[in-house]
This record gives structure tokens, C-alpha cells and sequence, in this order.
């Protein structure tokens, strides 16, 4: 494979200065939303913060890649302090968990950078400075990626079946035919 230059973006997290106001997951909600900003659903959000509120861990975790299998890690890490579950640095939507899922359709969510802004909005809306956005060029070998369709067609293939999806597109395409 070759390599080529690419743009990488990148959204850095201050864990420490996080208070779990929770406002960059209601204003990447609203973004995602269709159309824009028609309502806000924290669930459909790709940032997620996760919360141990009696051990005060606030800890914002963006969307990832799908993962078709649920991983083996159980770790817990110690960091100033305070215990993390590995699941929590997870950025991925797997079989095991409910996080970074469509609440609706169950398929996953990834972070896109808020694509065509100048900035992804909840480094624009963080009003305590947890989250910053920096962009840098790499030298990176040149992967094909999957789309969205076919992502979310792997996540139900997955969930229901090869045979149960197929059968469903061909009948929703005889019923859009007649």
C-alpha cells in the first residue's frame, strides 16, 4: 500500500477539567439531529461522558469504529487516583454495550468532526475548556474504509443475520418497485 498525506484531526480531552455538565453531548445531539437542531437526544449523541458521581470521574469518550465482537478486557486503571474501567476508554459500538448505538435503529455511531464546520461543536460549546481541537498532516498508508450503509448493513448482519437482512432489502425493494 502506498502512503499518502493526510489531514488528521484530533479532539484532545482534559479529563481533570471535566464537571459532566454534559453540554457537548447535548450539542452534538442537536448538530446530528435531522434537520439540525430539530430536537436534542443525548443518546444519539457521539460523545458520551462517562460518570462515577460518587467517586466524582467524569470522563468524555468519543465515538470510535464498530466492533462486531464484544472485547476480552476487563481491566481497571488507576490515574490521580481515581479507578477507570477499561470499558470506559472504549470508543467503540459492540454487541456488549448499549453505548454509541442509535437508540432508535441500534446501529452504531461514529464522531464525524462535526464535518464542514470549522470545528467539531463541542469544542466549540465546552465552556470549561476540556475539550481542544488540533489538526496536523501525516504520512499514513492508505486503507480502504467502509461507508455508513455498508457499516451499519455489517451491524445488522450481525445482530439478525445475513439471510434475515437480504430478505428484508429484497422484499422493501418489491415494495418500492409496485
Amino acid at each position: 500500500m502506498a502512503k499518502i498525506k493526510k489531514k488528521i484531526k484530533r479532539i484532545k480531552i482534559d479529563a481533570d477539567r471535566c464537571n459532566g455538565c454534559r453540554g457537548c453531548e447535548i450539542i452534538c445531539s442537536a448538530y446530528h439531529s435531522e434537520p439540525k437542531y430539530s430536537s436534542i437526544n443525548p443518546a444519539k449523541s457521539r460523545i458520551q461522558v462517562i460518570s462515577h458521581r460518587l467517586k466524582d470521574i467524569w470522563l468524555p469518550v468519543f465515538a470510535g469504529e464498530y466492533s462486531p465482537a464484544e472485547c476480552m478486557g476487563r481491566d481497571t486503571y488507576v490515574i490521580d487516583g481515581k479507578e477507570y474501567d477499561e470499558c470506559a476508554f472504549c470508543r467503540a459500538s459492540c454487541p456488549s454495550r448499549d453505548i454509541f448505538k442509535d437508540p432508535d435503529s441500534g446501529l452504531p455511531l461514529k464522531c464525524d468532526m462535526c464535518e464542514g464546520e470549522d470545528e467539531p461543536m463541542c469544542v466549540k460549546w465546552c465552556l470549561t475548556k476540556v475539550l481542544t481541537y488540533e489538526e496536523s498532516e501525516e504520512e499514513v498508508e492508505e486503507i480502504e474504509r467502509l461507508g455508513e450503509v455498508e457499516i451499519g448493513l455489517e451491524s445488522l448482519a450481525d445482530k439478525f443475520g445475513m439471510d434475515k437482512v437480504m430478505e428484508t432489502l429484497a422484499r422493501m425493494s418489491t415494495q418500492k418497485k409496485g
